[in-house]
């Protein structure tokens, strides 16, 4: 799966898959201190921008983002910014779930959401899969 996830991250940062919701985002192993790449979707909504972990409060990069205070690294659309991810509470995240979905297909299977899905069946899977807003960080770079 590393393997997959470095080819993955190579092509939405650099390759002809370079699509408008794609990005890279790359954070601090919480054991192993070195940098980690993941692709991700981004989802955009309003003047915000949202990630969303498909699989859940488990993944790696959700718990290495904890481990690092929120701090990362995203790379997007040729830009590399340091950001902070905030966590988005339940409530608020109905739109940035409606977004997803519609931008990233491969997430449906794991949500159990497609882009039709109702009001209701976002606010059913809220709560459940962490979202994050993307926010410029201040102050030194992760990792320096």
């Amino acid at each position: 799966m590393r393997a997959w996830n470095r080819v993955d991250a190579w092509w939405f940062a650099r390759g002809p898959a370079r699509l408008p919701q794609a990005a890279v985002l790359e954070v601090r192993g919480r054991a192993s201190g070195r940098a980690r790449s993941v692709p991700l979707a981004v989802a955009d909504v309003g003047d915000g921008e949202y990630l969303v972990s498909m699989l859940g409060p488990g993944a790696g990069w959700v718990r290495d983002v904890a481990a690092a205070g929120g701090r990362a690294v995203l790379h997007r659309r040729g830009r590399r910014r340091d950001v902070v991810l905030e966590p988005v509470p339940a409530d608020a995240q109905v739109p940035v779930l409606r977004r997803y979905v519609a931008v990233a297909p491969g997430a449906r299977p794991h949500l159990g959401v497609g882009p039709g899905a109702s009001d209701a069946e976002l606010r059913r899977l809220a709560g459940t899969v962490p979202v994050f807003r993307v926010v410029p960080a201040a102050g030194p770079e992760p990792g320096r």
